[in-house]
């Protein structure tokens, strides 16, 4: 977990100012986070496991796990309005393109015969953005939300490990080609992968920013590599080092450590591609032949197949309905595509507004650490887009992109000054580390 002390607790930076308010002529501090705004982001996280995936080592049957899935939102709504009764939002582009995707999701929904269940993942969907917009009170530009992310999806990715240990053959079944699956949770390869990559980036970053020692990084990056590795997921990892070298290279400028990071990465990078080039183009290729991988594991198949489906020109606008993000019986595994079908021209161009104003506000703030963190989680985003739906609906994508815009948001408004205290002995360039645990 992600826990900030000394200084950086109350929001100074080293050799700053002092904004807690404890000395005569401080700056006044932004409005604190309640802990319980984590305890709803913990729940979204949990909504967007999804609940299909790997049999279990205990069998669980799904309508229990979608109970769980569902109820986790419904919770982090009322949580979030109660904590939020009078209704303060922050304006965000990013939560009001969410919420214009929910006119062609309705309308197609609703006139398209797609039945209760695209009305339903309409209504989740809606539930999902009105608790970001709930959420966005908080949304200052810090890394509160960066350390709220990396928390739960470690605590995710613990119980893959702990189902490895448990029970080996469940988690690297000969049905995912002994890829690493969740045996207590079902979850698939692709999305152990995208979590382990995300933390393992937001990590690395925090150490560059000095916001994390070393030590407890460790803790936290290693066994994400491992379980990386052991998932053979091929978008996650490309993801994980196009988008570190994106956000890394926007710090060299400004960062020694980026700058020594960048250089020994090269390097390292170097000596491993020459030294296990062999190893590393079996463990790309997973077994399969050239030809089932140049066709993306039978993805282009499906792409070509759902492109060529005749539509009306109601369809072509406002898609077909929110489902299963899956045609013919086969998944999408496209972002763009499984939105074209599910919402339209309407739907892709206001995903691809959102995508194009987060990374355009990313490219216009200076270079700091939440703005390193928003470039790689928006990289991420949309590499992994190619291969993997989600963009279009309540997921982990929309969570990454959402922790992106909190963190190019402007700092919030500020509060009153408490009674100035007695001088601190503490001096003002003192700032202890936080810690990844």
């Amino acid at each position: 977990m992600v826990e900030m002390g000394g200084n950086l607790r109350r929001g100074a930076l080293p050799g700053g100012p002092d904004t807690a308010g404890r000395q005569p002529g401080a700056e006044p501090r932004p409005v604190a986070t309640p802990k319980i705004v984590g305890i709803v982001w913990g729940l979204l996280v949990l909504n967007t496991l999804g609940s299909a995936g790997a049999k279990t080592i205990i069998p669980l049957p799904r309508s229990l796990i979608q109970m769980v899935t569902m109820g986790s939102l419904v919770a982090a709504f009322a949580l979030a309005l109660a904590v939020n009764l009078r209704l303060r939002i922050r304006a965000s582009a990013f939560v009001l393109l969410l919420t214009l995707l929910l006119v062609p999701s309705l309308i197609s929904s609703v006139n398209m015969g797609s039945g209760f269940g695209a009305l339903f993942r309409c209504g989740r969907l809606a539930l999902f953005i009105g608790t970001l917009w709930l959420l966005s009170r908080w949304w200052d530009g810090s890394t509160t939300f960066v350390r709220h992310h990396i928390r739960m999806y470690f605590a995710v990715l613990g119980s893959v490990a702990v189902g490895l240990v448990a029970s080996p053959g469940a988690a690297l079944p000969d049905l995912y080609g002994g890829r690493l699956v969740g045996a207590l949770w079902p979850l698939t390869p692709p999305q152990i992968g995208q979590y382990a990559a995300v933390i393992i980036g937001l990590t690395v970053l925090l150490v560059l920013g000095r916001r994390t020692d070393r030590v407890s990084a460790a803790v936290v990056i290693v066994p994400s590599l491992v379980l990386l590795a052991l998932t053979h997921t091929r978008t996650a990892t490309l993801g994980l080092l196009i988008g570190l070298a994106l956000a890394i290279g926007s710090l060299i400028l400004t960062s020694a450590a980026a700058r020594r990071f960048f250089s020994w990465t090269v390097v390292c990078a170097t000596v491993t591609v020459v030294g296990f080039s062999s190893a590393l183009q079996a463990w790309f290729l997973r077994g399969q032949s050239q030809e089932n991988f140049s066709n993306l594991t039978g993805r282009a198949k499906v792409w070509d197949a759902l492109l060529a489906a005749p539509r009306t020109t109601s369809e072509q606008l406002f898609g077909m309905g929110l489902g299963d993000k899956s045609f013919g019986g086969l998944p999408i595994d496209n972002s763009w595509l499984a939105v074209y079908q599910e919402q339209g021209l309407t739907g892709v161009t206001l995903v691809a507004a959102i995508i194009i104003v987060l990374a355009g506000v990313a490219l216009l703030r200076p270079p700091s650490l939440q703005r390193a963190c928003a470039i790689f989680l928006i990289s991420y985003c949309a590499i992994a887009s190619y291969t993997e739906a989600g963009l279009g609906d309540a997921s982990p994508y929309l969570l990454h992109l959402a922790l992106a815009a909190s963190l190019l948001a402007a700092p919030g408004a500020a509060t009153p000054l408490p009674t100035p205290a007695a001088p601190s002995t503490t001096h003002p360039t003192t700032a202890q580390r936080s810690e990844v645990t």
